[in-house]
């Protein structure tokens, strides 16, 4: 853990400061002010995020990012794994320190893991809490390790394929017909390896950031009006229509960009899966504290038992449907590392010959939120 404050040893300093307020020393950091400024500003200056709690678990004093980490809830303590540390390092008078993997929003399975240090800083039962979320880090270790295994295994087709074709033309350099021929396909083949690349990158920066770190207001509804609109060349090409239900007003906490591209990817592949002159229908709901995104489509549907594995990399229910459209077998996969980043989740409705329907739900925006304007 980094930081700037020493508080990986010993703490008497801070309980020091803190008892001789309390008894009316000569330092005195004032009557009208729970922290003493000296501390506060020690803490405002580490790297680390912090926060001092009350016997009640109530935060009396956080750093700006506690907020983002969801460990509190009304200004108290939320977190069942932090609350043990917190009363245990209270029982003992101890610092402890401890890694504690929490999750990230109300429904999915995204974790945060954090690295928590809690000491005692006076005898009323006060507890200074130290937490470095190392969940970037470790996102950025696991890219690392996947990357190179990914591009070798799925640019050596496209790439194989382009080399082939060259030779070809080559050799037929003496045949028009069949130079144009192979040169169309390797048009074709260019075009899927850029996509390749392309989403192999966007899944990586997803990885890489989080987006509840600095995050913003974003509103679902002009979320979703922003994918239609990046959807309609695909959708005009297919002859499909796409259809807007609902509007929610609902708005969400994180990175628009991500939300747009999660989205976005869920309609153009409704769009690749749907048969021409068919509709693919966007929802926007209220779900209480969550709000849902769904895209049905009437296409080919998918199989039960497939339904498990169609968000993994690369993946591909039908190779050569994937092929005929230009899938790369990443869009579903970026959508889950996006719902997963936000504390959400995606699943998935289907029957083969009737259609699929994906639904993104997301956490709303805590009110507190939302009255303040953001919290990044």
């Amino acid at each position: 853990m980094t930081g700037r404050f020493p508080y990986h040893g010993d703490v008497s300093g801070v309980s020091n400061w803190w008892s001789r307020r309390e008894v009316g020393d000569e330092t005195n950091f004032g009557s009208t002010s729970e922290i003493p400024e000296i501390l506060e500003t020690a803490l405002l200056a580490n790297e680390d995020e912090s926060m001092i709690l009350s016997p009640g678990e109530t935060a009396i004093f956080q750093t700006s990012g506690i907020g983002a980490l969801g460990v509190l809830r009304d200004n108290r303590l939320a977190s069942e794994e932090l609350l043990a540390l917190v009363r245990l390092v209270r029982r003992s008078g101890e610092l402890k320190m401890a890694n504690l993997e929490i999750p990230r929003g109300p429904i999915g399975d995204g974790r945060r893991n954090l690295h928590v240090t809690a000491a005692p800083i006076d005898n009323e039962g006060k507890i200074l809490v130290f937490i470095n979320d190392e969940s970037e880090q470790q996102r950025i270790d696991a890219v690392r390790r996947d990357f190179v295994a990914n591009v070798s295994h799925e640019l050596k087709t496209p790439i194989g394929a382009l080399m082939l074709l060259s030779e070809a033309v080559l050799g037929a350099k003496d045949d028009p017909e069949e130079v144009q021929k192979f040169a169309q396909i390797m048009q074709s083949e260019s075009r899927r390896l850029s996509e390749l690349v392309k989403e192999i990158i966007d899944l990586s920066r997803l990885q890489s950031h989080d987006p509840l770190v600095a995050a913003y207001e974003v509103d679902i509804d002009e979320v979703v009006k922003e994918a239609i609109n990046l959807s309609e060349s695909a959708a005009e090409a297919r002859q499909v229509t796409i259809i807007l239900n609902e509007k929610s007003n609902g708005v969400v906490i994180g990175d628009r960009d991500q939300l747009i591209m999660a989205v976005h990817n869920l309609i153009e592949n409704a769009i690749n899966y749907s048969p021409e002159k068919t509709r693919v229908t966007v929802t926007i709901s209220d779900a209480g504290e969550l709000i849902e995104v769904t895209v049905a489509d009437q296409g080919i549907g998918i199989a039960e038992t497939e339904q498990e594995r169609i968000f993994e990399r690369f993946y591909r229910v039908d190779p050569a449907r994937s092929r005929e459209t230009g899938g790369t077998g990443l869009g579903l996969s970026i959508v889950k590392h996006v719902a997963l980043n936000h504390g959400g989740e995606i699943g998935v409705w289907s029957k083969e010959g009737v259609g699929s329907t994906f639904a993104l739900r997301l956490p709303r925006a805590p009110q507190s939120v939302t009255d303040e304007g953001g919290i990044a």
